[in-house]
């Protein structure tokens, strides 16, 4: 049955595809369609980032390997998602006018730590493969630990943008300093083994 459960999380891990493609078919984009896109996949790449920081907590925490072998995939989805909001932003919204794009970038913080997120995770896309771990080799873990970073700037970006409404920007900030306490104390209780 394990042979199954790799295939079963990509095709899950398309649902967010699967919802813009059927609201888009069925015109259920809203009013503002521009900005559901942008929002949908915004929101999902940060699930998906927590996600993907959720698999070392749930190996420790069932003392099972399987959630590891997911790891590389959900974070591979968080870099696919991110890509597709920053592309839509940049698309939709600015349709590709540089000028007034990167004068946003540079003045408004919740644009410009959004978009350094997204450059944080083109390093971990492109080394993500078993051949640059072998590459890297120490390095490599070195380099993903930014993934706490893009996670830290990931949801900054998100409370940021919502000016007015902080109930789900603050969920994901909760889940992430869960997350964080979890690698905290897997942390604190490794050295005090390897000292004892």
């Amino acid at each position: 049955m394990k042979n199954y459960f790799k295939p079963a999380v990509f095709f899950i891990s398309l649902w967010p595809l699967y919802i813009i493609t059927y609201q888009l078919f069925f015109d259920k984009l809203g009013p503002e369609p521009v900005d559901r896109i942008i929002n949908h996949f915004g929101e999902w790449t940060l699930i998906f980032i927590l996600l993907t920081l959720s698999m070392t907590p749930l190996r420790k925490i069932t003392k099972s390997i399987e959630w590891i072998k997911f790891r590389r995939m959900l974070g591979l989805f968080a870099f696919f998602y991110a890509s597709i909001h920053m592309l839509s932003y940049v698309g939709l919204d600015y349709r590709f006018d540089f000028p007034p794009l990167i004068n946003d970038v540079l003045k408004k913080k919740f644009v410009f730590i959004g978009f350094s997120a997204w450059l944080l995770l083109i390093p971990l896309a492109i080394t993500s493969s078993d051949k640059m771990v072998k590459l890297l080799k120490h390095n490599w873990k070195k380099l993903h630990r930014l993934i706490y970073v893009i996670s830290i700037f990931g949801v900054l970006h998100y409370i940021w943008l919502s000016k007015t409404i902080f109930f789900k920007p603050l969920i994901f900030l909760i889940i992430l300093i869960i997350l964080f306490l979890f690698r905290l104390k897997f942390t604190s209780s490794s050295i005090i083994r390897n000292k004892n």
